[in-house]
């Protein structure tokens, strides 16, 4: 009989780590192409950006719970554990700050690239738009950091 344990805490591992890094990489590609000012450069991140989060982040957002639930009932804890409940709501938060990112993004990717085609400078849509964004990452980021040590210290609270 195989051991499932090991092989789905490694799923679960590499996915919360293709979520951070996904993420952290994402913020530090889109923070550089946005110094540049460039429209030709913002455009071409923007859409590698929206791809990442489309192929990578997303695939993470679906394996991490699905993971997560098998875990749990592995290792015989309940659903309803203090430091689970605060991941889930950890969990929830950064969803709620992904998914106006991933619009933005997208957003963002068109307004560059109508800038490009025009021969213009990045409007103040975008500028608008990366502003919200570049919030928006803080809080996702800080919440991703928590849910890492309620994973790894099971705080009863």
């Amino acid at each position: 009989m195989i051991d499932f344990y090991p092989l789905l805490k490694l799923v679960h591992v590499l996915s919360g780590a293709v979520l951070f890094g996904t993420g952290a990489g994402i913020a530090f590609f889109m923070v550089a192409a946005h110094r540049t000012r460039d429209p030709r450069s913002v455009a071409a991140v923007a859409k590698i950006v929206v791809l990442a989060d489309f192929v990578f982040t997303a695939s993470a957002v679906v394996v991490q719970p699905l993971s997560g639930v098998g875990l749990i009932a592995l290792q015989g804890y309940s659903l309803t554990e203090s430091w689970l409940v605060a991941a889930y709501g950890l969990y929830v938060l950064t969803g709620l700050c992904w998914l106006p990112v991933v619009a933005m993004q997208m957003q963002m990717k068109r307004l560059a690239q109508e800038a490009v085609t025009a021969g213009a400078d990045l409007p103040a849509r975008y500028h608008q738009l990366y502003r919200r964004w570049f919030a928006l990452g803080w809080p996702a980021f800080a919440a991703v950091v928590g849910i890492y040590w309620l994973m790894l210290t099971k705080p009863t609270f």
